[in-house]
């Protein structure tokens, strides 16, 4: 219809002259003057004329839409021209009338009335908008200005102005109805730019500038795909095989150190498995090949390629070629890698793209990029690293590090093949390693010897030397020398090698002088130089060195060559400058388009590193990992919904330029490619009818798939009859929701409608015409269809729908709603919910991940269930990439509870649509809303039980972005409480009120909070009475740690009560109280009295550390103490019971302890012990009671020593029984020492004696029998844990046991038993010649001993003169009459029976009469010696079947027991028919051990 095509024109001038700047579409013009201007602004606008832009892409649904609306208006295309060619004559003439009488009516009597025009300063209603064009295309800038006097306007480009005739056809600037225009005409990529217009009069300026983006189309020239370039084919390649490419790989993010796979599907015809189709991979323009960094593979319709650990070496466009029959079909996309997490944090990223080049005989150049640097520090230097081939270990080329991206690295091997890797280093340290370059081998480039070849046969190798017919054996001067590298680092010289060379391998010695002297100093005096290539290092700065180069080889030198011209060590380029203006425009939802002008000073430019940040964020990152050669790049990976800016750095081999200016702000969403920014929107679609009274219809539809890209404003419905062609208006003035009534229809006829929707670009297309509805009033009872169904919260499992209620309720009010559901493409519907639900939303829960579903809902009532509603569209099941939940949280400034919600994603248009019980909340009092980006706040204003329920939030114009919370009453508690500690905060205390004894019996109260500030106040009160810093107390705090204290250095009886502290800082306060009264009080008291009194006794010598006792380890127990303030004549006396004890070695005070040992510890070693310490200055006592728990902690620790030193049991025969024995550092009888047979506890009894010495415990067995047998165990328990050694007295360690007792017991009978003298003999008797002797003893022996006498070894027989005697088997006597000096001598007498006897030896001294008596030696009993019975065996050691286990160490003989006591006393060998008297029977030795093996 005319009155629906809208011109630009009219809707900017609409849209700014209303305030608010709605736009208001009528159909139907108002004023003939009006009518007129508008006339002339569609001519002048029509130049070209303005077509409504494509949209960037159509989805299919989105094509066959277009398709059929074409078909449509295709359909009686003479009859819709003869309908509005009648439509038009007739609108046209009623305007006309109606605008003429309104015209002369309006404008006469305010003729009189009009105001004088108001100076203004100029001001633009219609700003300039930005556009994305593609090349060779126009763009027209557009603005409107208002001013008075009229503004003076100019165009500018990039703040250069704009001069048309400079580039004639290329600039057209326009002016006509207070609309300025600029049209660019055929766009190239140089035109993108920022564009302003700046407008002038005498009350001001304005300005309103635009950024205008050229793009060139895919194919279109220099840039087929962004960013990156792939190289063109030369030639077409014929191909049998029809090749058509499906899903391929997109964009790809990954990391170094990982690995990842490119995959493209296609389908192939025919598909041959034996042969594939010929396919090619391109990084940039690099053609792929197959190596350890790049794995590929192609069959069965797929394409991969793998990368299998990514470097940043690997980023960049990607680009799968395949032949085809019609050549090659091809996919692309860019691949970023960023840096792997550095091993120290700070380092910088690593290097990439290391080369080797220039390669000679010991010679190569190393050359690298650096990397990229955004919140690092700046890059100080780099390490270069090699390693041969075949080997392992990196070798690190540069001891400092270089600052320029390359090295020469010399001292190679010849023949040697090498690996390079570069490491970067800043102050934080150093990088991971980069990439190892490629393998390159150090040879000779240039040779003196030509290899000629004979029919491909045969090789001749001719010297130079031999063609030239000349013999020459020194070699030539080098020439061309010159300098290839200069830095202010190092030079690199290079050369031509001599000819002649002189038949010899040659190898160079540099000379360098300063300046213009002719002193020359050799360079390379340690290094044989064989390649015409050396870095030279140490060159000091500012000075001019030239050099010259001298051959040698086995013959002899060359002269010098020429000198070089002097040659200075300086940076000739530098770091480029920094790149000029940036501009970023839109380009898909998650991507930016940059661009930028190149820097001014290149300097062998590498490329350009570009960096982005969120507006607010304040922290950049890099958006390529790897310079980018081009002035264009496409930013990938951006949040929807954010606004970025972006700035950019060129990169050459000194490093990186300055940061260029940042960018404008762009908002990331999708661009709009056409010559105006917005679109009209697409049609509206599904036309249901919700209720019909016989006149009326009420309609609702679905809004448009496509907006256009701004907001749709309103809705215009047409109708006919069903029989009719001809379409009608239904509303002259725009819907604003999409359900209307239409009214005045005729009952029971059929009628078709059709709807547009209209945003700021103008009025869409129309939908397809509903289906014939039939004007007949609803009657049922049931009630009608519910409507407007819509999804949110869409998740992986699960979907919100929510809808409209019917309009039409039937016969009573609406109880609940079905909801039924189906998979798509499915008719098969299932109902979600058992019983209705009474709202019109429900959550549905299970669903199958990335399955798409349709809905439908029907109502219920008292009558029924009513009509089902149109079946919704497809929904998909699965939640959008980044999906966020609603968080709520208090704020911890304001106290303030929220619920804060971040979106995925966002449009410049969206907007954030709260709702409680999915109830939108429009203006309410009890919450606030904020919303900024992509984050939105609900704050509740005065949180009550009557704010619970769900809250949801919704965002427009995106894919469903949408969310919901439950507050419940438990969570709302909570928050309130965190609420109210917020806003009425309380200053946390670490520690309460708490008090402390002080040295001298000061007393401490003191608080700790966790975080005071320096403005912090308080003060402490006692007993309601504040107290003040003063003589006697002392109050102060520390901010760092957070303690206050007070200090009272006076304690005493008055100071009883309530302490407490208040404290303020800033708004917030706590307080604490102690009370000190009764017993506490008491507490508190004493020890502040002992502490003065410590005070007092420290003022003299004192103990430091009174006495106490510890444990040595051969278990002598020490008493000990430490001692302070001592001085030379201070005394220390040890007392025990109030009596002094006398100690070997003195204490000395002035060591600073002293210490009194107690040895062999028992129970006779208690009591009370003091130690006294004392000098002219005072004395001090420490008092130490050694009983009860004392003692029961001494007995503890030497029995933990001794239960730790305890050896294996030992067995010991005796005559009295087999003995068990345990070797230790000290026993004692007070140690708590328990013996086990088989698990049971033994007492000591007459069959089981237990006992022991101080270096051993025993348990002996008297009279064993088989019923002993078994483990026997010892443990030995220390208060904390036991010691137990274990003997197995079984099998054959019993049996040996048992005869080893059985033979001592019978030894010990016969020792019992046998003859023995039991005195009455002298050793040595003196006599008189003449007198008589007579030597009289006793004996013993059962049986009855017999006697015999001996003189010098011979049996004396009683005669005469000697007369023997033996009464009653007691008494023995020899009598020698009358005796003479032959009879001095050794007379011994010999007691023996059955069982043994002994030998008793006496000497007798004979002098004559009148001589002097001898001196006799000292009389005393004599010595018998135990003379064994000849059948009786020597007693040998009872033999084990183990192995001999070595002696324990004896400090001390074992004693030897009382008669008493049953000892083992075995009977000894015989040693000579008269053993000496000192011989005795001997303690059994302690070699005679257990059969059980030591436990080791």
């Amino acid at each position: 219809m005319p009155a629906r095509a809208v011109t630009l024109y009219r809707q900017e001038q609409t849209q700014h002259q209303s305030s608010k700047h709605v736009v208001h579409h009528s159909r139907k013009s108002s004023s003939q003057v009006v009518k007129k201007k508008q006339v002339q602004a569609t001519e002048a606008m029509a130049e070209p004329a303005y077509t409504v832009p494509a949209f960037r892409e159509r989805a299919p649904e989105g094509m066959q839409e277009y398709q059929r609306v074409a078909a449509h208006f295709g359909r009686d295309l003479v009859q819709l021209q003869q309908e509005l060619h009648r439509m038009k004559v007739a609108t046209q003439e009623q305007v006309k009338n109606i605008e003429i009488t309104r015209e002369v009516k309006g404008m006469m009597p305010l003729r009189k009335d009009i105001p004088a025009e108001v100076p203004k300063a100029p001001d633009f209603l219609v700003s300039l908008r930005s556009h994305t064009v593609w090349e060779k295309t126009p763009v027209k800038l557009f603005c409107t200005v208002s001013g008075q006097p009229n503004p003076i306007v100019k165009w500018y480009r990039n703040n250069v102005a704009i001069e048309p005739l400079s580039a004639p056809g290329k600039y057209k600037i326009e002016n006509k109805y207070g609309v300025h225009g600029l049209i660019i005409s055929r766009c190239a990529v140089t035109d993108s730019g920022v564009y302003s217009v700046v407008a002038t009069n005498p009350h001001g300026k304005a300005t309103s500038k635009a950024t205008v983006c050229v793009r060139r189309p895919q194919g279109g020239g220099e840039l087929s795909h962004l960013p990156g370039l792939v190289p063109l084919l030369s030639g077409i390649r014929p191909s049998k095989l029809e090749v058509t490419l499906l899903d391929s790989f997109g964009v790809t993010f990954g990391t170094e150190g990982e690995f990842v796979s490119l995959v493209a599907n296609m389908v192939v015809v025919p598909d041959l498995p034996n042969l594939p189709p010929e396919a090619m991979w391109y990084r940039d323009d690099t053609l792929l090949m197959p190596s350890r960094w790049a794995e590929m593979s192609i069959g069965g319709g797929v394409a991969k390629l793998t990368l299998p650990h990514l470097n940043k070496d690997d980023e960049g466009l990607y680009t799968f070629r395949v032949w085809t029959k019609d050549g090659t079909t091809e996919h692309s996309a860019y691949l970023f890698v960023k840096d792997a997490t550095p091993t120290v944090a700070g380092a910088p990223g690593a290097p990439m793209d290391v080369t080797a080049s220039d390669v000679n005989a010991d010679y190569v150049l190393v050359s690298w990029k650096p990397p990229n640097t955004t919140h690092e520090a700046p890059i100080t230097g780099y390490f270069v690293d090699r390693r041969k081939s075949g080997s392992k270990d990196w070798v690190q080329c540069n001891d400092s590090p270089v600052k320029v991206c390359k090295l020469p690295v010399h001292g190679l091997t010849e023949g040697a093949s090498y690996h390079f890797r570069v490491r970067a280093v800043n102050k934080d340290g150093i990088s991971l390693p980069s990439r190892m370059s490629s393998g390159v081998t150090a040879a000779e480039v240039e040779s003196d010897v030509e290899v000629i070849k004979i029919e491909g046969k045969y090789d001749i190798a001719i010297r130079q030397e031999d063609l030239q017919g000349v013999y020459v054996t020194i070699p030539g001067p080098p020439t061309n020398v010159h300098a290839t590298e200069i830095n202010k680092t190092y030079i690199v010289l290079s050369w031509t090698p001599p000819s002649p060379r002189g038949r010899a391998p040659v190898w160079y010695l540099i000379e360098k002088c300063v300046g213009d002297s002719h002193i020359w100093q050799r360079v390379n005096t340690a290094v044989q130089l064989r390649s015409p290539r050396y870095p030279v290092y140490d060159m000091e700065d500012k000075k001019s060195y030239r050099f010259r180069i001298i051959t040698i080889n086995k013959y002899g030198s060359s002269e010098p060559s020429e000198p070089t011209a002097p040659i200075q060590k300086v940076d000739p380029y530098g770091v480029p400058s920094a790149p000029g203006q940036v501009i970023a425009s839109r380009n898909t939802k998650t991507s930016a388009f940059v661009q930028w002008d190149a820097p001014k000073h290149a300097n062998n430019l590498m490329g350009y590193y570009v960096d982005a940040s969120v507006i607010g964020s304040k922290t950049w990152f890099p958006c390529n990992h790897r310079p980018y050669k081009h002035t264009r790049f496409v930013v990938h990976g951006l949040v929807p919904g954010d606004t970025y800016v972006f700035r950019v750095q060129a990169v050459n081999a000194y490093g990186l330029s300055e940061e260029s200016q940042e960018s404008a702000p762009l908002f990331i969403d999708a661009a709009l490619l056409g010559a105006v920014e917005y679109a009209t929107p697409s049609a509206p679609y599904g036309i249901s009818l919700l209720n019909c009274n016989g006149s009326s219809m009420t309609l609702a539809w679905k809004r448009p798939k496509h907006t256009g890209g701004s907001k749709i404003k309103s809705y215009y419905l047409d109708k006919r009859e069903a029989e009719s062609v001809e379409w009608k208006e239904v509303n002259p003035s725009p819907v604003v929701h999409r359900i209307f009534t239409v009214e005045n229809l005729t009952g029971g006829v059929f009628y078709e409608f059709k709807v547009q929707a209209v945003n700021l670009a103008g009025v869409g297309l129309p939908s397809e015409p509903s289906k014939a509805f039939a004007c007949e009033a609803w009657t049922m009872a049931e009630p009608g269809p519910a409507y407007d169904i819509s999804f949110w919260e869409v998740r992986d499992s699960s979907i919100l729908v929510q809808w409209r209620a019917p309009v039409y309720t039937g016969e009573g009010p609406i109880t609940g709603y079905f909801v039924d559901m189906a998979k798509k493409g499915s008719s098969d519907f299932v109902t979600v919910n058992a019983e209705p639900v009474g709202h019109c939303y429900l959550r549905v829960t299970g669903l199958e991940t990335g399955a798409s579903y349709v809905f439908r809902v029907r109502a219920v009532n008292a009558k029924g269930v009513g009509k089902a509603s149109d079946v919704s569209d497809p929904i998909c099941a699965k939640a959008l990439p980044g999906t966020k939940e609603i968080v709520c949280g208090v704020d911890q400034e304001t106290g303030d509870i929220f619920l804060n919600f971040e979106a995925c994603e966002a449009s410049e248009t969206s907007k954030f649509n709260w709702s409680k019980s999915y109830k939108e909340i429009t203006e309410s009092s009890r919450v606030s809303i904020t919303s900024s980006g992509r984050h939105s706040k609900l704050t509740f204003v005065n949180p009550e039980k009557e704010d619970l329920g769900i809250y949801s939030v919704a965002v427009t114009d995106t894919d469903g972005v949408s969310s919901s919370y439950s507050v419940n009453e438990e969570e709302l508690k909570k928050m309130l409480d965190l609420s109210y500690n917020i806003k009425h905060p309380i200053i946390p205390l670490k520690t309460e009120l708490n008090y402390e004894i002080l040295e001298k019996g000061h007393v401490r109260f003191w608080v700790q909070a966790l975080k005071l500030s320096s403005s912090v106040n308080y003060r402490f009160v006692v007993n309601d009475k504040a107290i003040t810093s003063a003589e006697g107390c002392k109050i102060s705090h520390d901010v760092s740690t957070g303690i206050i204290q007070m200090t009272v250095e006076h304690f005493t009886k008055a100071s009883e009560g309530t302490y407490t502290i208040q404290i303020h800082d800033g708004k917030a306060k706590s307080q604490s109280s102690l009370v000190l009264v009764g017993d506490a009080f008491k507490v508190a008291l004493k020890e502040a009295e002992f502490q003065r009194k410590e005070h007092i006794r420290k003022q003299g010598p004192h103990f430091s550390e009174y006495l106490s006792f510890h444990v040595t380890d051969d278990c002598t127990v020490m008493l000990v103490c430490k001692l302070a303030n001592v001085k030379k004549e201070t005394t220390f006396t040890w007392f025990k019971e109030d009596e002094e004890i006398t100690v070997d070695v003195p204490p000395n005070p002035m060591s600073g302890s002293c210490s009194l040992p107690i040895p062999m510890f028992s129970r006779k070693d208690q009591g009370i012990y003091k130690a006294v310490l004392g000098d002219d200055r005072g004395k001090d006592t420490s008092v130490y009671d050694i009983s009860g728990k004392v003692f029961e902690d001494i007995i503890n620790a030497i029995a933990s020593i001794a239960g730790s030193s305890a050896s294996e049991l030992v067995l010991q025969c005796t005559p009295e029984g087999i003995r068990l024995q345990c070797y230790m550092t000290y026993y004692t009888e007070e140690m708590k020492t328990s013996w086990f047979h088989k698990e049971s506890k033994i007492s000591s009894s007459e069959k089981m004696r237990i006992g022991g010495t101080s270096e051993m415990a025993w348990m002996q067995i008297c009279e064993p029998t088989d019923k002993e047998k078994g483990h026997y165990t010892i443990e030995i328990h220390d208060g904390t844990k036991s010691h137990s050694r274990t003997f197995d007295l079984s099998g054959q360690a019993y049996t040996d046991a048992y005869a080893e007792f059985q033979r001592l017991k019978a030894a010990a009978f016969a020792e019992k038993n046998r003859g023995r003298v039991l005195g009455g003999l002298p050793d040595v008797v003196t006599i008189m010649e003449k007198k008589s002797l007579s030597l009289t003893c006793t004996v013993w022996g059962d049986p009855s001993p017999e006697v015999t006498w001996f003189k010098n070894e011979q049996e004396i027989v009683s005669d005469d003169r000697y007369k023997i005697t033996f009464e009653g088997g007691k008494f023995s006597s020899l009598t020698i009459k009358s005796v003479y000096v032959e009879d001095s001598g050794k007379y011994s007498i010999n007691v023996r029976n059955k069982y043994g006897g002994e030998f008793v030896e006496i000497t007798v001294s004979v002098y004559k009469q009148g001589e002097e008596i001898p001196e006799p030696k000292l009389g005393q009993m004599s010595k018998p010696v135990a003379t064994p019975k000849p059948a009786t065996p020597a007693p040998q050691p009872v033999k084990t079947p183990t192995p001999p286990t070595p002696t324990p160490s004896i400090k001390s003989p074992t004693p030897t027991p009382p008669p008493s006591v049953k000892s083992p006393t075995p009977t000894p060998a015989p040693k000579s028919p008269t053993p000496p008297r000192s011989m005795r029977s001997p303690t059994p030795p302690r070699s005679m051990r257990s059969p059980t093996p030591t436990k080791k």
